[in-house]
């Protein structure tokens, strides 16, 4: 059985090293693969440019995705997701600074199956990771893997 990982496309190194550092404080201890904009979280799903060795059959259990990237929007990573055969029940959690209705709107549109709004407040933001990784990680169920 392979090991159950999280995707994390963040471009913020700030939001990134607080979300790795929720994650283990909750002790939540999978290995987590970061992507720095929407082109390389394409490239590490899809197995392209520096990723093309990759097993494309590995996915992560969960894709934690920021929806404002550089080079290719969360949006657009999302479409690309649901558009694929390999990809498109792999559990997708938006998770982002955005307050725009229409980007939540959207992105349930695109298919993802949670939006989360990251919380300023430290104290909360942990309590979300644990909730996302007891949900995602234990609880949730996927047909691959």
């Amino acid at each position: 059985m392979r090991e159950k990982s999280i995707l994390l496309v963040e471009d913020n190194p700030d939001d990134e090293a607080l979300t790795i550092r929720a994650l283990k404080k909750n002790n939540i201890g999978n290995t987590v693969i970061v992507a720095h904009d929407g082109q390389q979280a394409m490239d590490y799903l899809f197995a392209n440019g520096e990723f093309e060795t990759r097993d494309v059959t590995d996915l992560p259990q969960v894709i934690l995705l920021d929806l404002k990237l550089p080079k290719v929007d969360g949006l657009q990573v999302l479409r690309a997701i649901r558009e694929d055969e390999r990809t498109r029940r792999v559990p997708v959690v938006i998770l982002t600074s955005s307050n725009e209705d229409r980007d939540m709107i959207e992105s349930y549109d695109l298919g993802a199956n949670s939006y989360v709004r990251k919380p300023v407040d430290f104290e909360q933001f942990l309590e979300a990771a644990r909730q996302l990784g007891l949900y995602w990680l234990v609880l949730n169920e996927v047909p691959y893997g």
